[in-house]
């Protein structure tokens, strides 16, 4: 399941140093505007130590981690949505995106230019919400011009969708974005098709300065982000994008030791990819066994023989059960065999709905 998470925001925030550490590659990052023209995807381990314990388990050949993507896209710039610095090619990427990680510059340094003369998080979050408000205005105002007559003869599908975005366009010129608002199952198969960019999930990502990441509620930039927002029901990851790149070079064992030397339990970037994970609604299910231990992304709400697909087509084409058990199951009991003597091994159907943590082994017939 190849999602993505975009990584936007303002020149110099620190995108592509973040995305350097992500991916460990080296995209340019240069300290002048639009030093990122095309984006760059990089696909990142999702760090599950649940993993790592299954492993000492089975003892498996190989062991596969399952994955995110992240794109990196160049900086917006005010007027973006008038095709304002390139910007219209960058929301068209932006657009292709499940998710957004909104980077805002909470640190000082007098080297590292700014467009705007002084460092502003709001200013600046403020600055590239507007702009996607109006990018999906602006695809709002053009499709009612399209169906507006269409709607008044009385055409029950052109008035329903009309209706719909007469209530979204009324919310974007209130400068809000389209996911503050609620719509039905029905309603959202509508709005769904349009890909509105203030729809899509956001997290933003504080990007501090080395002495503010121990303790980022230190940081009067921080905490007016964190505030901002709380307002909008959105989650806020700090982190130091160049210490994160610095890490990301690191084996193993020395990063351990850098990260002790810091402070910090858990790297700002293991945070946000559990954050983007957590916010597209993603969980993790498991096949085991000698040749391999896997781990593989599926949407809440999954059945099982939508599982068996991620695997191959074959299997959700000819499925016929699935043989289960929980990851706290085996840690409770040790082995597979425990497992079925306890009676936790169980046989699920095709209305079965994954849940996070299932090891399952899928029976097919094609």
């Amino acid at each position: 399941m190849p999602l993505t998470a975009g990584i936007v925001g303002l020149p110099n925030v620190g995108k592509s140093t973040l995305f350097n550490a992500i991916t460990n590659s080296q995209v340019e990052a240069a300290n002048y505007p639009f030093a990122t023209i095309d984006p760059n995807v990089g696909v990142v381990e999702v760090p599950d130590a649940r993993v790592d314990e299954l492993v000492k388990i089975f003892k498996p050949k190989r062991t596969i981690y399952t994955t995110f993507e992240f794109t990196d896209i160049a900086g917006l710039v005010r007027g973006a949505s008038k095709g304002e610095g390139l910007g219209n090619k960058f929301l068209a990427n932006i657009r292709e995106t499940d998710a957004i990680c909104e980077v805002v510059r909470c640190f000082e340094n007098s080297d590292i230019t700014h467009v705007d003369g002084s460092v502003d998080p709001i200013r600046d979050i403020e600055t590239i919400n507007i702009e996607l408000v109006f990018a999906d205005l602006d695809t709002v105002e053009k499709r009612i011009g399209k169906i507006e007559k269409k709607a008044q003869t009385g055409d029950k599908e052109a008035k329903f969708e009309m209706e719909i975005l007469t209530s979204i366009k009324a919310t974007l010129e209130q400068e809000k974005p389209i996911r503050s608002m609620e719509f039905s199952k029905e309603e959202m198969a509508v709005v769904r098709q349009y890909m509105f960019l203030t729809l899509k999930p956001l997290i933003y990502v504080a990007n501090l300065g080395e002495e503010d990441i121990k303790n980022p509620e230190a940081n009067p930039h921080f905490l007016k982000v964190q505030a901002y927002a709380a307002n909008e029901g959105c989650k806020v990851v700090p982190i130091c994008a160049q210490i994160e790149s610095e890490l990301s070079g690191l084996d193993p064992e020395d990063r351990v030791m850098f990260m002790e030397d810091l402070g910090i339990e858990e790297s700002g970037l293991d945070k946000l990819i559990h954050e983007a994970y957590r916010l597209l609604g993603l969980k993790t299910f498991f096949t085991v066994g000698a040749d391999e231990v896997r781990a593989w992304t599926f949407k809440d709400g999954m059945t099982a023989p939508e599982m068996a697909g991620i695997i191959h087509t074959d299997f959700q084409k000819g499925f016929i059960r699935a043989e289960t058990y929980s990851y706290d199951d085996l840690m409770t009991y040790h082995t597979e065999l425990a497992c079925r003597e306890a009676g936790k091994v169980r046989q699920e159907g095709k209305a079965y709905v994954g849940q996070d943590g299932d090891i399952m082994f899928f029976k097919f017939n094609v």
